[in-house]
């Protein structure tokens, strides 16, 4: 809509209006990553600041948005004359998650600088962000070569396009603000540490709270201009108040006794690298700035690391996020004290603003119980119908717990993919080594050279050249062609069968799926969850980027009844025919974790061979774990995995320090069954 919804309009998410109007006050903050459920006002929120935020003024006719007080010397635009400004809102430029390099940082014609000597560059998003608002929507969705130059030019403050020796360096000051789901995957470690603040937001689950929230939301979608109007005033007290934030910023005073604090914390959760050391120190200056003092208190400082400090801390992948508050005030209080000058006061500056609690009689913040969040499997009863007296199965015991995850050996599909970014399979990719080269399909993004100089020489006398130089046409220009890695979908079907039911052997079974969560969760794949027991298959997990996810549910995974193994197979097809449907570039692997028994249903052995090869017909990649125990074995596992046209591995053979030897690949097991 034409006119945005209010900040101030915002009912709760108290700690994410702060992390955003602190980034108003000081862009150096480094921006926010949000991170939480869908439907909690995130994508509002960013939306409404855009409209807070006061004017900026711009250089006339200048692409890169330059201030006319301070141009920057290099901008492509330049040089700029000076002359009065034009004053505009603050711009707020969405990426796409679908976005292109190009379409990020700018292109650089390649073929009229190559054909006519002409340094042509097309502004990106970046550009268009400077000084201003880059909101990026399911961060955790875009590719990695994506967020890393995005990142790049948020800490740098400018852009670098180069093209085969063609360059060209503009401004890129934004502040950004990132949104993601969890549950659909996470970024990697050392891109969150490039956020300059996290925020967690959730639903209130206090009715009142809302209600509030229908009734504003309804209100404005009746009459958004009537609805803005009535919030005109606190609107303007908050500008203001950021306006008066950003003046008085340079002047307060950053003592150091809050510096003791801020490293001792950041020392205390073991957070790597200096960054947030740096991160909690602007954060608490702008805090103070915020309340109108020119001190930093503790309670800056306590604040500030609960918004740095949350994505920093050093844990395992599926640790919860979130602080220990308690140690947190141990350690502040540990290393608390006083500046000569009495630094460290009582904190009793002028916070009655809209960070958090908000202007205007905003309400206070989110109460009621906290969200109980994926609750365990409730009782049943298992295939046979048998009743269980909770989830693990017969006697009401708990699921058994996983062992200790390892490092595992990698497994891959074989040939040569075109899907997403990652880094288990080889595949084509706009990043990588060269490995050949081809006319361009439309237009030339990755210019192959030496190709492209040997198409052009044998048309050199014909062209009219005698002299040094090449004379290089359209036709000429060739596109590398580059290989690096892919990402896949990694779809675990887990047999939850009575046979594997013994706690110990359930206990290393899940380790073992663990460790590959692990392994997926380091090379960017997706994953999905199969279980089949008793009479029936299930998906506990559609594919998702989200590990974390899969691994709770493989924590709680029920066990008992029969082994349905055909079912489970014909279900793994089914979810693998719909996933094609969705993303066709995504090769799967599937990793089915069995003993290889089939006790459930009808000629139970002869079904999951057909099941089997149905699966090996359509070139799906199969690696099979073989999960048989005891002293007497009878290779069920591995005659499962030749149905499969895949390979067969004991959880020991997957140890990356096994002394098994380096796992068979996929392609092997197919050429040995051809033979």
């Amino acid at each position: 809509m034409s006119t945005p919804y209010p900040f101030t309009a915002v009912v709760g998410q108290d700690d994410l209006r702060l992390a955003l109007l602190l980034n108003a006050v000081s862009p150096r903050v480094g921006g926010v990553l949000v991170r939480g459920e869908k439907g909690t006002a995130k994508s509002t929120a960013v939306r409404a600041l855009a409209a807070l935020m006061p004017e900026t003024e711009v250089v006339p006719g200048c692409r890169f948005s330059c201030d006319p007080a301070a141009p920057d010397p290099s901008c492509p635009d330049g040089p700029h004359e000076s002359r009065p400004g034009a004053r505009r809102p603050t711009a707020l430029v969405e990426l796409p998650v679908g976005a292109s390099e190009d379409r990020l940082v700018g292109a650089l014609d390649i073929e009229r600088a190559l054909a006519e000597g002409v340094k042509a560059f097309e502004p990106g998003l970046l550009a268009d962000a400077h000084r201003g608002i880059l909101y990026v929507d399911e961060v955790n969705l875009l590719n990695d070569h994506l967020v890393d130059l995005l990142l790049d030019a948020a800490a740098m403050g400018a852009s670098y396009v180069e093209r085969e020796g063609v360059s060209v360096r503009h401004a890129a000051r934004f502040l950004l603000v990132g949104t993601m789901n969890p549950e659909e995957g996470e970024l990697r470690p050392q891109l969150l540490d490039r956020f300059g603040l996290t925020v967690e937001v959730k639903a209130s689950r206090e009715p009142d709270q809302r209600v509030e929230v229908v009734r504003r939301r309804l209100a404005y979608d009746d009459a958004p201009e009537e609805f803005a109007a009535r919030w005109a005033g606190e609107e303007a007290a908050v500008r203001q108040r950021i306006t008066a934030a950003r003046d008085l910023l340079p002047s307060v005073r950053l003592g150091d006794a809050a510096l003791r604090q801020i490293a001792a914390t950041c020392a205390a959760f073991e957070v790597d690298g200096m960054r947030a050391d740096i991160v909690m120190a602007r954060t608490a200056t702008a805090l103070a700035a915020w309340a109108g003092r020119t001190d930093v208190l503790a309670e800056d400082v306590r604040q500030a690391a609960l918004l740095a400090l949350p994505h920093r801390r050093r844990r395992n992948p599926f640790d919860a996020p979130g602080l220990d508050e308690d140690r947190l005030d141990e350690t502040l209080e540990q290393f608390g004290g006083q500046d000569g000058d009495g630094a460290e006061g009582d904190g009793d500056g002028d916070d009655d603003g809209p960070g958090p609690g908000g202007p205007g009689g905003q309400p206070e913040p989110e109460g009621g119980p906290p969200g109980d969040g994926d609750a365990a499997a409730r009782p049943g009863s298992d295939g046979d119908g048998r009743p269980q007296a909770g989830p693990g199965g017969a006697g009401g015991r708990a699921p058994a717990r996983a062992s200790e995850p390892f490092r595992t050996k990698v497994l891959s599909v074989p040939g040569v993919g075109e899907g997403a970014a990652g880094r288990r399979s080889r595949a084509r990719t706009e990043r990588g080594r060269t490995t050949g080269a081809h006319r361009p399909r439309g237009a030339l993004t990755k210019l192959h050279l030496t190709a492209t100089v040997r198409a052009a020489a044998p048309h050199q006398r014909a062209r009219g050249r005698g002299g040094p130089g090449l004379v290089v046409r359209r036709d000429d220009l060739r596109q590398a062609v580059r290989e690096g890695h892919e990402s896949n979908l990694v779809l675990f079907v887990v047999d939850a069968s009575g046979s594997m039911a013994a706690r110990q052997r359930m206990g290393a079974v899940k380790g073992a799926v663990l460790s590959l969560l692990l392994d997926a969760y380091r090379r960017r794949d997706k994953v999905g969850l199969v279980t089949f027991r008793g009479t029936a298959a299930e998906v506990a997990l559609p594919p998702t980027s989200s590990v974390d996810v899969a691994a709770a549910r493989l924590e709680s995974l029920p066990t008992g009844g029969r082994t349905p193994l055909a079912a489970g197979l014909l279900r793994a097809h089914e979810v693998l025919r719909v996933e094609r449907l969705r993303d066709p570039a995504r090769r799967p692997l599937v990793v089915v974790v069995t003993d290889g028994r089939a006790t459930g249903g009808p000629q139970p052995v002869a079904l999951a061979g057909r099941a089997a090869r149905l699966l090996a017909a359509e070139g799906t990649a199969c690696v099979v774990v073989d999960c048989e125990a005891g002293p007497v074995r009878l290779g069920l596992a591995g005659r499962l995995a030749d149905e499969l046209g895949g390979t067969a591995v004991t959880p020991a053979e997957l140890r990356a320090d096994s002394i098994a030897g380096v796992v068979r690949d996929v392609q092997g097991a197919r050429t040995r069954r051809a033979a």
